[in-house]
């Protein structure tokens, strides 16, 4: 017999409500839950498709353990038995430094990869930190910390109101936004333009979403940074400056006048490949609109300038008058947030308070460049020891971080290796331990890193739809079991590590002046807290600390997990507010124009003014239906439009020789790649893209699905050598590679 049961969508950043139908334990149906709070019924093909997801058969279902050289299943107590007696003495003979942690994607997707990982990397104490922000949005933290003194602080786009949108970098309709968490998208933008208002979109491709634009600019790729500064130099010189109520909330207008000088439309034309007067016309259309916002995403990140790109978005919205502004940018405020303070200096923001072993990385928002995690592996040098372990929670590096090949090599050489992930796919396939967290419908689920980047303020909680299978452990164990093991406390009850965090949080509170529970007893208070289990009552606790809660009694209306579990399609909370100055964090208490890291980084974009590619460059590209690698092991989430092919522009295909559908070799500074051309005038000339997540044909894997149509690795073309200096980020986006047709063609 049949049932539904409600779930948030993990599978992208939109995090829509799903209607779930359930057959016993499996889940055979999904559909959009129309009384959501948030997305109202909205529902994209990986949504529909959560049923095939959560029951792919090639999911692992028991841990395995590597003996003899081979990965065999065994018991739960068989695999941290193997982690306490391999980590933990890594980190006694060299350090918790030798200790490396990588975390990808999927852990902002899930509870427990939201709550513990931030406990075992404070437990473990080691700088070894790796993750997927580092080949993704690193420049929008950084530019974040350095203007408002809060990494996290990062404004969105006010989608429901505004009468005029920049999207730069940006193709919401197949990502379904990113740092931008808004269900229907496309939706929100067909609204905009029906209201009058207008959309301009710059990218080299003429994506889906630069079709439906009012206008589309196909800019040269890696030189965002120029056009915002071209941009800003002109809302300054033709007296369109006007940063109107938030003047009293800035400092340094003067000194960015200064610095941005140079960047004239004239001088950054011919390296963006844009009309001057084009520049000037859409800088004058973003300041008499009557709200506009930018919004600008991974094509904007990925490149040479992009922690200068993700700053200068916001310094357009701040000389619009746009920032903090209904219709403009605004910051989002989540239910977990923590308790507001007044409004006041802050401690600010540091960049490189260590750097890496090798490279010489500086560190930002703690985490080392993932580009680097290779060369901290496999290389020697006089200085500390290298990476000898590897913790790997929802990562796959080797096809999301440059040079694959290397990063093969060198997580073999490991003296050990534990990945949590669901499959054995090309990085999990080396460890020594493999932690499968249990299927979606099988797991609870609130945003708490998405609900911070909403397009409007609400909270949502889901249950598991389905209970645990006998034999997986919940993530949320596992993790805590991890955390245990890799800290000497192996063989502890694992609600230890919940207690803990419940104990220190509630003991912060009572002596915070600031909090409602100031100066009260934390023991009665956590003995108020709710919820069937350690992540319940964590977020429980969350949720009354936070600005909608009811401070444990004092704010009666207030925000629980007992009311958010009596809505269960979620609580409205409003549409995002001006907020300004109490999210300033910096140590002047206002809006640093220009910081002085980003200040000694102007003279690199100023000498790109005279740089021009001799030919061809390389873009990225995601699909609709797959955002991450693991989708391709799913036959609904494959096929069609999802190919990996080569888009090549008509004019360079046949200068080149190359005909649409025949095998072209890409080569570049990491190495080469074969796949088929699709010839198409959607991107302009002299760029080449090629999608990411694809390269599944490395032996040792268990995506039965994936490796039948494997598509090949467009991270392998980058040696990992080119990083945004400031961030660490890779750069993806127009790195150059050379295109041939793989045989002669006639």
């Amino acid at each position: 017999m049949s049932r539904t049961a409600l779930r948030i969508c993990p599978l992208c950043e939109a995090t829509c409500g799903l209607t779930l139908t359930v057959e016993g334990t499996r889940v055979t149906g999904a559909r959009g839950d129309r009384e959501d709070v948030f997305s109202k019924g909205f529902i994209c093909p990986k949504g529909a498709s959560f049923g095939a997801v959560d029951g792919d058969p090639d999911r692992l279902r028991a841990p395995l353990v590597r003996t003899d050289g081979e990965l065999r299943e065994a018991t739960w107590e068989e695999a941290f038995d193997a982690v306490a007696a391999e980590l933990r003495p890594v980190v006694e003979r060299y350090g918790p430094d030798a200790v490396g942690v990588v975390l990808g994607n999927p852990n902002v997707h899930t509870v427990a990869g939201a709550l513990y990982p931030p406990v075992l990397l404070g437990a473990l104490r080691t700088r070894s930190l790796f993750t997927a922000s580092t080949v993704d949005q690193m420049p929008k933290h950084v530019s974040s910390g350095l203007l408002f003194g809060d990494a996290n602080a990062i404004p969105v786009p006010d989608l429901d109101h505004t009468d005029h949108l920049l999207l730069i970098g940006a193709n919401p309709l197949e990502s379904n936004g990113s740092l931008c968490t808004a269900p229907d998208f496309p939706g929100k933008l067909k609204a905009l333009k029906g209201r009058g208002g207008r959309l301009t979109v710059v990218d080299p491709r003429r994506t889906r979403t630069a079709r439906l634009a009012d206008r589309h600019l196909a800019i040269r790729p890696g030189t965002d940074a120029l056009l915002l500064a071209a941009m800003a130099h002109t809302l300054f010189a033709e007296d369109l400056a006007d940063p109107g109520d938030l003047a009293r909330h800035i400092q340094g207008l003067d000194e960015l006048r200064a610095a941005l000088d140079e960047f004239t439309p004239e001088a950054v034309a011919p390296a963006c490949d844009l009309d001057a007067g084009v520049i000037r016309t859409i800088a004058r259309d973003l300041a008499t609109a009557p709200t506009a916002a930018v919004y600008a995403r991974i094509g904007s990140c990925t490149v040479p300038h992009g922690t200068l790109a993700s700053w200068l978005v916001d310094v357009l919205n701040i000389l619009t008058g746009n920032l903090d502004r209904p219709g403009g940018a605004l910051f989002p405020q989540a239910a977990t947030d923590r308790t507001p303070r007044p409004a006041g200096p802050g401690r600010g923001f540091a960049l490189g308070r260590w750097r890496s072993r090798v490279g010489g990385h500086p560190e930002a928002k703690g985490e080392l460049p993932l580009s680097a995690l290779a060369e901290e592996i496999d290389t020697a040098t006089d200085e500390g020891t290298p990476v000898r372990a590897l913790i790997a929670v929802a990562a796959n590096p080797v096809l999301s971080a440059p040079d694959g090949d290397r990063l093969d090599k060198a997580l073999n050489s490991l003296d050990f290796m534990v990945s949590v992930d669901p499959y054995l796919n090309e990085t999990s396939r080396h460890a020594h331990v493999v932690l499968p967290p249990p299927p979606p419908a099988q797991s609870p689920h609130h945003d708490f890193a998405f609900n911070t980047l909403a397009v409007r303020n609400q909270v949502r909680y889901s249950r598991p739809a389905v209970p645990l299978e006998p034999g997986r452990m919940a993530e949320s164990e596992i993790l805590a079991r991890l955390t245990l093991a890799a800290t000497g406390m192996h063989g502890a009850d694992p609600a230890v590590v919940d207690t803990m965090v419940v104990d220190q949080t509630l003991g912060n509170a009572v002596r915070d002046e600031h909090s409602p529970v100031y100066g009260r007893d934390p023991r009665d208070l956590a003995a108020l807290l709710t919820g069937d289990t350690g992540p319940e009552r964590r977020l429980d606790l969350m949720l009354r600390l936070g600005p909608y809660g009811d401070g444990f009694g004092a704010r009666p209306d207030g925000l629980t997990l007992a009311r958010l579990l009596d809505h269960p399609h979620g609580i409205d909370l409003g549409p995002l507010r001006p907020r300004l100055p109490q999210p300033l964090k910096t140590r002047s208490g206002k809006v640093e124009l220009l910081p002085e890291p980003i200040a000694g980084d102007l003279p690199r974009l100023r000498a790109a003014l005279r740089e021009r590619p001799t030919g061809l460059v390389l873009v990225g590209r995601r699909h609709l239906r797959s955002n991450n690698s693991w989708m391709h092991n799913v036959p609904a989430l494959t096929g069609g439009s999802n190919r990996c092919t080569v888009h090549i522009h008509p004019e360079d295909a046949a200068r080149l020789g190359i005909r649409d559908g025949a095998d072209v070799r890409v080569k570049g500074a990491g190495g080469e790649v074969v796949a088929p051309a699709e010839v198409t005038d959607a991107i302009r000339p002299g760029v080449v893209s090629l999608p990411h997540g694809w390269g599944h044909d490395r032996p040792g894997t268990r995506l039965s699905h994936a490796t039948t149509d494997p598509g090949v690795n467009v991270n392998q073309l980058l040696d990992g050598s080119l990083l945004d200096p400031l961030s660490g980020n890779a750069v993806l986006n127009g790195v150059p590679v050379e295109l041939a047709a793989l045989v002669a063609q006639p």
